[in-house]
Formats: C-alpha cells, sequence, structure tokens
C-alpha cells in the first residue's frame, strides 16, 4: 500500500514515536512484556494481513515490535482506519491509537484473537474478539488466525533473510508475498468456480 500521509507528531506525548520500552509495551497486559520484553527480542518484519491471509503490505523492524509500528502502518497507508483490527496486543493497541488518533480510529474494533486470549488474564475481556462474537455472530465468520498463518509462510524464507543485507531482505520479502499473494488469489478464484 502506497503511503498516504505522514505519521503526525504528538509533541504533547512523552515518547512519543519511539520504540516501546519493557515498561510501557503493553500497559497493564502482562502477557506483552512477558512474551517480548523478558526475551529482549530484536526486530523483524512485521506484515498486515487480511483475513484470506493475503498480506496488504510489511514494515522492518529494527527493534522489538511495538505499538508504533502497527498504528504508524496503519495512519500512514490507509485512507481511512480498518473496522476491525485483530492483534496479538490489541488491548495495548486499542488506546494507543485512540490517544493519538480518535476521530480516525472512532469506528475501530480493536479485537485479540482466540489463540492469543490466553495469557491476557489482566487485560479486560472488551478486548476480546470472543466477546465481541456474543453480540455479532458474523464475526464467526472472520479467520481469526489468517494472520499467523501468513506469518509461518514467512518462515520459509526466515534463515535466508537473516543472511541477506537490508536492501536485499526487503526486496526477497517483497517477491515472496507477492508471489505468496498470487497464490493465495488464485486459489480463492479457483474455489469460487467450483
Amino acid at each position: 500500500m502506497s503511503q498516504v500521509r505522514k505519521r503526525p507528531r504528538y509533541p504533547g506525548l512523552q515518547k512519543d514515536g519511539q520504540a516501546d520500552v519493557n515498561a510501557e509495551r503493553g500497559g497493564a497486559c502482562s502477557k506483552y512484556y512477558d512474551t517480548y520484553g523478558k526475551k529482549r527480542l530484536t526486530g523483524g518484519i512485521m506484515v498486515c494481513w487480511c483475513t484470506h491471509s493475503i498480506a496488504y503490505g510489511f514494515h522492518c523492524i529494527p527493534e522489538s515490535e511495538g505499538r508504533n509500528d502497527v498504528f504508524s502502518a496503519m495512519v500512514t497507508r490507509w485512507k481511512q482506519a480498518p473496522k476491525r483490527v485483530i492483534y496479538d496486543f490489541a488491548c495495548a493497541l486499542g488506546p494507543y491509537c485512540m490517544t493519538r488518533e480518535p476521530e480516525f480510529f472512532a469506528d475501530t474494533k480493536f479485537m485479540i484473537d482466540g489463540f492469543h486470549a490466553y495469557g491476557h488474564s489482566r487485560c479486560s475481556t472488551s478486548s476480546f474478539l470472543k466477546s465481541y462474537m456474543e453480540v455479532d455472530s458474523t464475526l464467526a465468520r472472520i479467520n481469526s488466525s489468517a494472520a499467523e498463518c501468513g506469518n509461518s509462510g514467512l518462515g520459509r524464507i526466515r534463515k535466508s533473510v537473516s543472511y541477506m543485507g537490508q536492501v536485499n531482505a526487503i526486496i526477497y520479502t517483497r517477491v515472496f508475498l507477492c508471489v505468496w499473494n498470487r497464490l493465495k488469489i488464485r486459489k480463492m478464484k479457483e474455489s469460487e468456480h467450483l
């Protein structure tokens, strides 16, 4: 997706735009810190996936993934905010986004899929996709693990990319995702004709 606007700056918010540090990563969410903070994971590739496991785009992350990476991708690449964001740590992402762009995200639901909801014991159930499904049964048709499927597909190139410089890694990842998307779309079209 091409850039539609620059990421706004929020001088009134301390450390805005900087990578999350361990204490702030998930706010009250202990799962985020337990999963990422203690391991001190480095960056990688963050891919935005639709519910059909088709990649919208990707972003190279210099440090560990944080709320700003996801927020910046949506604000700079979407003309309108998505209606639904299903993300491992939506419990922290929702407030982060709403603090910065409440009008842009006014109609967005931030939800944690069932697989990742486990372990979010200190988080409100208002962040869980399951809670939304109790009110809106159409959400049950969403493939909430599409990103996990896509991310596991990226495992095929993980080792190769780790030996490349940044420029080559970006080109290689882009080509891989283009082929991935074309195969997914072809498969969807074939299933429509059955």
